[in-house]
Formats: structure tokens, C-alpha cells, sequence
């Protein structure tokens, strides 16, 4: 078996969920003829937009702190908090696009998920210092 199976599969899916924010943002681009470079001009469009910005900000934040604690803490610990990260995420996109007022429990289960990666990988980077 492989050392980061489980969080190996969580980053295959979070490059799949970037997929498909970047599709939903081309479809609703020329659903609502909306030309580029504009990032405004209907609001199903200008939704599908900051979802996508947003879920590449949370990202950023996501995978850095995942395989952090998969190396320092563990890799099961890692691909189940993902998992559950994920979930918060197409809860959030999903809540975005139909009713932007019911986002909020998707982004916060996201943002928990960071937090705890983080903790964890400083808790497992501050544990392996000490042990030289």
C-alpha cells in the first residue's frame, strides 16, 4: 500500500472539484453571454464566478495544511478530514448557486477542516522537532 494513498485521493478529487467549478464558470459564460475578460453582467454568472475564486482561495489553504498532517499526524486522518472538506465545499457551491444566503454552513464546514488540518500539522511538526 502506498505511504499517502488516502490523501493522494483527496487531491485527485479537489483537482476534479476545481474541474468543475472552471466548467460550471465557462457554461454559465456563454449561457449568459457573458465575453471575456468581463466578470459581470448577470448574477447566475457573477455566482458560478465567486465560486470558483473562492474555492481556489480555500484551496490554497487546503492542500498545503492536508498533506501537512497526513506526513506529520497521518494519512487516514488526512483523507477523512478531505473528505469531509470536500463535502463542505460542493455543499457550499451548490447553496452558492441556487441561494447565495445559504452558503454559510458550507463554507464554515470547509474552513473548520483548514483549521484542524492546520492544528494538526503543527501539533505533528512541533512533536517531531522535539523528538530532533
Amino acid at each position: 500500500m502506498h505511504a499517502y494513498l488516502y490523501t493522494a485521493f483527496i487531491t485527485l478529487l479537489t483537482v476534479a472539484l476545481l474541474f468543475a467549478v472552471t466548467f460550471n464558470v465557462g457554461r454559465a459564460r456563454g449561457k449568459y453571454r457573458i465575453q471575456a475578460p468581463a466578470i459581470t453582467g448577470h448574477e447566475m454568472f457573477e455566482r458560478a464566478y465567486r465560486i470558483q475564486l473562492n474555492t481556489i482561495e480555500n484551496v490554497l489553504m487546503f492542500l498545503p495544511a492536508l498533506w501537512l498532517y497526513a506526513m506529520f499526524i497521518g494519512d487516514k486522518g488526512a483523507g477523512d478530514s478531505g473528505m469531509i472538506w470536500l463535502v463542505g465545499r460542493i455543499w457550499y457551491a451548490i447553496a452558492y448557486q441556487t441561494n447565495p444566503a445559504k452558503r454559510s454552513y458550507g463554507f464554515l464546514i470547509s474552513l473548520l477542516v483548514i483549521a484542524g488540518l492546520w492544528l494538526g500539522a503543527a501539533y505533528g511538526i512541533y512533536g517531531a522537532y522535539l523528538k530532533g
